[in-house]
């Protein structure tokens, strides 16, 4: 039985991650577990999530970034309001980012420019040596922050 889909394609949150995830070589989208996600070979990035308060009890994160941040950057970045520990993933090293958090009311208060080096790392961790070497030659991360 397929998961049910849990998100809307026109979600502008999701239109702008969109556009800058698959800007990365051989980036791909595939919905998995009813979820969009961002795969170079192996998964990069998901879009929503949620993470686990309690063994019945879930916290949504409709608009949340999953990525694999460098180990050294995660426990920073898990005192940041904004990042959540994503059920099932953070054990392996995986967070979440709430791009709605904290008074952003549109997708234009999100810092694009933040979400596209998160990208980048987490992009990093999985694609394998011969994409994050065509990444460097083709001049780095995604630049494109603009709506």
């Amino acid at each position: 039985m397929p998961h049910p889909v849990m998100f809307e394609d026109d979600d502008p949150y999701l239109v702008r991650l969109r556009r800058l995830a698959l800007m990365f070589p051989d980036a791909q989208e595939q919905i998995s577990h009813g979820r969009p996600g961002f795969r170079a070979g192996k998964f990069f990035a998901w879009y929503g999530g949620s993470t686990k308060v309690s063994a019945d009890t879930r916290v949504p994160y409709d608009r949340g970034l999953i990525v694999l941040p460098d180990e050294s950057d995660r426990a920073a970045l898990a005192e940041d309001e904004r990042f959540f520990a994503p059920a099932y993933l953070a054990p392996s090293g995986w967070i979440g980012i709430d791009l709605a958090a904290r008074g952003t009311t549109a997708p234009e208060d999100v810092d694009w420019a933040e979400v596209a080096e998160l990208l980048d790392a987490s992009y990093r961790r999985v694609a394998g040596v011969r994409r994050v070497a065509r990444l460097d030659k083709e001049g780095g991360p995604p630049r494109d922050t603009n709506p």
